[in-house]
């Protein structure tokens, strides 16, 4: 798979110049390969947030696709802060939003209620005693089927919120605080990003056939990198090699182009 470290230091420099551009064709493209580029790591934060089968990953994935739009917009590289937790912290705010009010628009009864306070007491008692409790530990210590005590932390997960004054050390050491006001709500923007697809075909036709197989696969059937690998043969790091070239192709037709005006 694409080294994440390498990727988001490719697209640190794509960003830059899509903040330097005056050209608003150009700009519109740079987002959108930026998307393609990023598209993996919102998909596993998707995932890590979606703990049980029965939460809308495809959902998930959409509405944290706001939020890496949104980061693209919003960053500021002078600030310092690395675009990979910039992101992270946007994509992650947008799905914890998404969840927030759909879980408030559910009132779980009062017997559930009692009960995710005794569980959420029994796991601190537990915690306190040393030990991470699983569910079965916690099951088995209140005489609970684990099903009852797992749907009963999942209720309480999805009703949880929050501080925004709350800071957050990432994996790169960064360390940041939620923002005043997390953007939220307009997934329309996401939409229209991808009905804008059109706005890349003519960089991909210039793409040689392997590079352009491998990114049409991976961006308008939307396969993982396992399923190409299949579907075409090769190993996963050959396709991660094509990928990451495919993208560096294309940003360079794409800034060729504006270059020529």
């Amino acid at each position: 798979m694409l080294n994440q470290d390498e990727n988001f230091a490719q697209i640190h420099d794509w960003l830059i110049t899509y903040k330097n551009s005056g050209d608003t064709k150009l700009k519109k493209q740079l987002q959108n390969l930026i998307v393609v580029a990023a598209m993996p790591f919102v998909k596993r934060i998707a995932c890590g947030l979606a703990r049980r089968s029965t939460d809308p990953v495809d959902d998930l994935i959409q509405v944290g696709s706001v939020g890496l739009i949104k980061s693209i917009d919003l960053y500021n590289p002078e600030i310092g802060t690395k675009f990979k937790t910039y992101a992270t912290y946007l994509i992650t705010g947008e799905i914890r939003h998404y969840l927030r009010d759909k879980a408030s628009m559910i009132k779980a009864p009062r017997e559930i209620q009692e009960l995710a306070y005794r569980i959420n007491c029994v796991i601190r008692q537990l915690t306190d005693e040393g030990r991470e409790p699983t569910s079965e530990q916690v099951a088995e210590f209140m005489s609970l089927p684990v099903d009852k005590v797992n749907d009963i932390i999942e209720v309480d997960r999805r009703k949880s919120t929050i501080s925004l004054d709350q800071t957050f050390t990432f994996d790169d050491d960064d360390t940041m605080s939620l923002a005043d006001k997390i953007p939220s709500g307009d997934y329309q923007e996401f939409l229209d990003a991808y009905e804008e697809k059109i706005m890349l075909s003519k960089a991909i036709s210039e793409l040689k056939p392997k590079m352009k197989e491998v990114l049409e696969l991976s961006y308008y059937q939307d396969l993982n990198q396992r399923e190409i690998s299949e579907q075409l043969n090769i190993s996963q790091m050959q396709v991660s090699r094509r990928l990451r070239q495919a993208l560096n192709d294309m940003y360079k037709i794409i800034t060729r182009e504006s270059r020529v005006k």
